[in-house]
């Protein structure tokens, strides 16, 4: 902030509504997607702008989430530290939630000495409150990274009878859903050595929450009450209970978090269900020194609080009872808002495998922030999932964002922005003496409907019902339409100008109130309307009841003066076409790593359209060759072209150890021939045999067949190296297998088979390599398919062969 616009503190007011909002804290490992979006920013950011609307005293407060093994493991994919990882990753979430308009009080982070300060208090209260205890653990440890694993980092075989797949986490098998604990695995791997670790005792801190069971009972019965919560936040909370309330382990051997202080416990970190929360607390005390007017003040601070359907038990039954633990006098959540999930197109969105729209995507679109706030507000899943569909989208933009809202306002502003004579010359008329509401029928009606309208939309609002507000908001802007409709204010001008005056004068009003009740939901839209009323938001916007703004909604014509001059009215949507939605549902397909092939792969596809040949002087190569050269060039020896190799997709069937060599993996690979290609690769020492199972590889497939130790390889398999690792060139997931890996720029067909004696391959493999975007390319250019380009795990500058 600078200091002509310093940040404005608010801290909790004596006889005002204090309103505490927060919204789950996003995790840092991934750009946030429109479920995550939905799920809890979105909607806590609605709330706490109706209740700026409403006069309300309220702050809403969030940040990212930042400490925990999936930073750890994040970190060790990007290969830098855990706070690379972190700024990074907080950097992009608030540019996303600055373009989505999130109007946060205070967007921090647990990373904060903040964060340390309030979590170590409230440990040291518990500690002497003596509801933590202390017990030993069983816990994989890994002999050469000399460190306990994480169940992050921990994979192998899952123990579940009938899916023994086998790269299930130590946390949860993704293929059957089984959650695990780490000492459940079969044949467990370190995923940064690889090696296997071993079982070992640790000692860990658990909060007592049987212990505390009468205490958080009496909290949840009471307050799930007066605050309305959810009825899937009801169920969430009474499940666990009915389960009965376990010890719930505190601490974790790790080095990225919050230290324990404790002598015992100086090497650990808290564990991030325990840490997380309690950055609610923290991020206040970085808002204000004074935070404990908010988090300690329950007799004047109501706290709301949003987040997705798999955050409830951590904020219905962790956090309080770690609050309640303390023995001091927090503000205890009032009101729990849930979502379920919001699904994309035909599948699930996925931060982990990068499926769906995702917030920098909705910013490149070009579609407006206020249809995607919109949108995602109509299938808000606040009872069951929803579905987000790109027709859809188009619908909801179509017809009731351009065809209801803003055909509504760019009539009536239109119309009084006509010159006079054919409308008012941009001023708003006074309504003659000669007429008045209560004369006509119409008028009268739609302020009744307005009325009822209003006070259903507070209604809902207050209990946090955000759907259902948006859809009565909306309702008012369609009675408008009628309004205009069976008035005839084109008629009326023309017949009857006193009348039509009171007609306009209303239908300004009702413009005036939408752009106020839709505030919370679509701001910027609210900015335009109110530009084009020519009225200042910080003045005008308000439906305060001590202002009196709501008894003046209900008499629409008094809303607006007369003899105010207006903007210019301009359209406020925009129409989206059936090849945009075909175009963008193209676009996003897939995953984001498929996108990044594709994207990549048209990029050096243009690259080489604009690239003249030359012959090496300067001068642009003919196209045409006399029948002399071509003769000459048929009997000689091909030149050796990286077109001669026939590179193919393909996909290994079946792999294991080669029986007669400890070093060799005998792979069955389909290149899209009738049999699959037995092929000898000297991967053991690199590659585990697992990953090597079912995967989509390069296959150099016109090599002259040799015997590896009794066995007969009839193709080889790419793969790049440096001095230390080795790693499979790999095609994107949507290859077809079989299909030739080409080179764009380079035309030809392959040779048969290659002649060992002519070294063609060793000749063009020494510019076979991986480039710093981790590219497999022949020089410069990419070995590319048709679904995109092939890449490689992490090996920059590696010698691929």
């Amino acid at each position: 902030m600078t200091e002509e616009n310093p940040k404005v503190t608010k801290l909790p007011i004596e006889g005002k509504r204090n309103i505490l909002i927060t919204s789950a804290l996003p995790y840092v490992n991934n750009v946030p997607h429109l479920g995550n979006i939905i799920g809890c920013v979105l909607s806590a950011d609605v709330f706490a702008r109706y209740c700026r609307l409403r006069g309300y005293n309220a702050i809403y407060i969030c940040g990212t989430d930042e400490y925990g093994t999936a930073t750890e493991t994040k970190a060790l994919e990007e290969n830098c530290s855990p706070k690379q990882i972190c700024d990074k990753y907080h950097a992009i979430h608030k540019e996303v939630y600055n373009w989505f308009n999130i109007s946060f009080d205070e967007f921090g982070r647990t990373s904060s000495p903040q964060q340390t300060e309030v979590c170590q208090a409230i440990f040291k209260r518990l500690y002497d409150n003596k509801w933590l205890s202390e017990n030993t653990m069983q816990q994989l440890y890994c002999d050469t990274c000399e460190k306990f694993l994480a169940d992050r980092l921990v994979e192998g075989d899952c123990p579940t009878p009938g899916c023994e797949y086998d790269s299930a986490r130590g946390d949860q098998c993704e293929k059957c859903g089984k959650l695990l604990n780490p000492t459940e695995l079969k044949k467990p791997r370190c995923k940064v050595c690889r090696n296997s670790p071993r079982i070992r005792d640790t000692d860990h801190l658990f909060l007592e929450l049987p212990l505390l069971k009468d205490r958080l009972e009496k909290y949840i019965n009471e307050m799930s009450v007066v605050g309305l919560w959810s009825q899937n936040a009801i169920q969430t909370t009474n499940s666990w209970l009915r389960e009965g309330l376990k010890q719930r382990c505190i601490t974790r051997d790790l080095k990225w978090g919050v230290p324990v202080p404790h002598e015992k416990y100086s090497d650990k970190v808290f564990y991030v269900w325990f840490d997380a929360p309690i950055g609610y607390v923290s991020i206040t005390s970085c808002y204000t020194p004074e935070w404990e007017k908010w988090w300690k003040n329950p007799e004047n601070v109501e706290l709301y609080q949003f987040m997705g359907k798999d955050n409830v038990p951590f904020h219905t039954v962790m956090f309080p009872s770690s609050l309640l633990g303390t023995g001091e006098n927090w503000t205890l959540m009032k009101t729990i808002s849930v979502t379920e999930y919001l699904n994309y197109e035909a599948g699930k969105f996925s931060k982990s495998k990068g499926i769906g729209v995702f917030g920098n995507d909705a910013k490149d679109t070009g579609i407006p922030v206020e249809v995607w706030r919109y949108y995602l507000l109509t299938n808000r899943p606040e009872v069951s999932d929803t579905l987000f569909t790109w027709s859809d989208l188009q619908a909801k933009l179509n017809s009731e964002l351009l065809n209801n809202l803003g055909n509504f306002i760019n009539r009536v502003l239109s119309f009084i922005a006509k010159p006079a004579g054919q409308g008012y010359d941009s001023i708003i008329p006074a309504i003659p003496d000669d007429v008045s509401d209560d004369s006509h029928e119409l008028t009268k009606k739609l302020a009744n409907e307005v009325s009822a309208n209003l006070e259903q939309y507070i209604d809902a609002m207050e209990k946090v019902k955000l759907k259902q507000g948006l859809k009565i908001a909306m309702s008012i802007s369609s009675e408008g339409n009628r309004y205009l409709q069976e008035a005839e204010f084109w008629r009326l001008y023309k017949d009857n100008k006193s009348l039509c005056s009171l007609v306009m004068k209303t239908a300004v009003g009702i413009v005036y109130l939408l752009a106020c009740l839709l505030e919370p939901f679509i701001p910027s839209f609210t900015l335009e309307v109110f530009k084009q009323l020519n009225l200042s938001p910080e003045t005008h916007l308000s439906l305060c009841d001590e202002k009196g703004d709501i008894d003046r909604a209900k008499r629409p014509w008094e809303i607006i003066s007369a003899g105010h001059k207006i903007g210019k009215p301009q359209p406020l949507f925009r129409e989206l076409k059936d090849e945009e939605v075909e175009f963008y549902r193209e676009k996003f397909a897939g995953s984001q790593a498929d996108r990044i092939v594709r994207a990549e792969a048209e990029k050096v596809a243009e690259q080489l359209k604009k690239t003249k040949v030359s012959d090496g002087s300067g001068k642009k190569q003919s196209s045409a060759k006399s029948s002399k050269e071509a003769k000459n060039k048929a009997v000689a020896e091909p030149d050796i072209s990286i077109t001669r190799l026939d590179i193919r997709v393909g996909l290994i069937k079946k792999a294991e150890k080669h029986p007669a060599a400890d070093t060799l993996y005998v792979e069955e690979i389909d290149v899209g021939e009738e049999q699959p290609r037995t092929v000898v690769s000297g991967l053991v020492n690199y590659i585990p045999l697992d990953e090597m199972q079912n995967r989509k590889v390069c296959v150099l497939c016109n090599l002259k067949p040799v015997t590896m130790r009794g066995i007969k390889s009839h193709a080889m398999v790419l793969a790049a190296s440096n001095d230390s690792k080795v790693e499979l060139v790999e095609p994107p997931t949507d290859a077809r297998v079989g299909e030739r890996v080409t080179f764009p720029g380079h035309e030809g067909n392959p040779d048969e088979i290659l002649n060992p004696k002519k070294k063609v391959f060793e000749t063009l493999q020494v510019d076979l390599h991986s480039n710093d975007e981790l590219v497999a390319c022949y020089k410069d250019v990419p070995l590319t398919t048709s679904a995109g380009i092939c890449k490689v795990s992490s090996i920059r500058g590696g010698s691929i062969k």
